[in-house]
């Protein structure tokens, strides 16, 4: 029997819709000399400088309780910001992961004293947070993870590896899942959720070069790091539950659709003119669009069931299964379009896009759960296993 719910057309209400203009103003001045190639990194793309200014403005940590220095508004004003800074590929990676996922996480299984240490300064953009969840043999199947948090006298002392912890090298804390009791048969059993200062002695941080050049992509060394008491988020054992509620967050987001959108806009932009219209083009462009409309109305049908309190991760799932898809078949297709026509006629610049977009998409499949995981739990949602 199918776990999935209906997902009901939602609209972003007026009251959050009507913030859309002055990000999009400020958006469109801050971006202005920022070429589409380097725009293209999108969520990826880091600047301390850019997320302290958004601070300013109250743009990070809109949803969280203004008591600990967020801005008290509705997550769908949060949604339409990440929209906008997708669209105009704004450098928002250095304060994403704190907004999108930590400090919520905090907030909702934090003590009092944990909220009010870490939330104001992610919310001021001055305290950047990464995920400490895949190991090198622990992907998707997270319940496998075997870094491990021995409780003793002075709180915990931990040991192990974590890999895939973008921008660890540039953040000042982890949120690691760590096997703090059993064994890692015991699967779900015995995680728990700790915050790591990742200036702790025993701490080693590596980037990885990946295929495009940068360097966010890091492994992270524990080496007997000792951990105070507090650094434990809610209960010792309570860590896959946890979990499992923050990647509904991470899996359904404009960010699952809008991977390749400043490469398609860029593109878009191009075949309007006489140089590059075509009807072959004009055909890729209603495909693209048909499917990105519906797939929006679902990512924001999904942030009304988290507005509401519900846990829809079956329905995230899917939508970062389709919409991930999509961001990767962008790529792939305006390349075909751009390699059937004649060299001289097609833009540098789009060309230095295109290639950027294409050497990252591989990863848009892997990055919040591996297609065949997300398949599976689709399958599972839907009764089929």
């Amino acid at each position: 029997m199918s776990s999935l719910e209906p997902l009901h057309l939602t609209r972003i209400p007026a009251q959050d819709e009507a913030l859309r203009a002055e990000v999009r103003a400020f958006l469109a001045e801050a971006t202005r000399a920022m070429p589409a190639h380097v725009r293209a990194r999108s969520w990826g793309g880091y600047s301390t400088e850019f997320s302290r200014q958004l601070g300013a403005k109250g743009w990070i940590g809109m949803t969280l309780p203004t008591e600990y220095g967020g801005g008290g508004r509705s997550a769908f004003t949060r949604y339409v910001l990440v929209e906008e800074f997708l669209n105009f590929g704004a450098p928002v990676g250095s304060h994403w992961i704190a907004d999108r996922q930590s400090a919520p996480l905090i907030l909702k299984y934090g003590t009092e004293a944990q909220k009010r240490f870490y939330i104001p300064p992610v919310c001021r953009g001055e305290a950047f947070f990464c995920i400490g969840m895949s190991e090198p043999n622990s992907g998707s199947d997270l319940a496998s993870v075997k870094t491990r948090a021995v409780p003793n006298d002075l709180g915990f002392v931990l040991n192990g590896q974590k890999i895939w912890t973008t921008n660890a090298h540039h953040c000042q804390y982890m949120i690691a899942l760590v096997r703090t009791s059993g064994e890692t048969a015991d699967r779900h059993k015995g995680l728990s959720q700790v915050i790591v200062d990742l200036s702790l002695p025993g701490v080693t941080v590596r980037p990885i070069q990946d295929l495009s050049g940068d360097r966010h992509f890091c492994e992270v060394f524990f080496d007997n790091v000792q951990l105070g008491p507090d650094a434990l988020i809610g209960s010792e054992g309570q860590g896959w539950e946890q979990v499992t509620a923050e990647l509904a967050f991470e899996r359904s987001g404009p960010e699952r659709l809008f991977s390749s959108i400043v490469l398609f806009d860029q593109w878009l932009d191009w075949v309007r003119t006489p140089q590059g219209h075509s009807a072959a083009a004009q055909q890729l462009a209603g495909k693209v669009l048909t499917q990105l409309a519906p797939l929006r109305a679902m990512s924001v049908s999904i942030q009304q069931k988290l507005t509401q309190g519900k846990s829809p991760i079956v329905e995230a799932a899917l939508v970062k299964e389709l919409g991930t898809t999509l961001e990767q078949m962008i790529p792939a297709a305006i390349a075909d379009d751009l390699f059937s026509r004649e060299a001289q006629d097609v833009p540098l610049e789009l060309l230095q896009t295109l290639k950027y977009v294409t050497e990252a998409s591989p990863s848009y499949s892997l990055r919040g759960g591996t297609r065949d995981i997300l398949r599976g739990m689709i399958a599972r949602g839907l009764g089929l296993r």
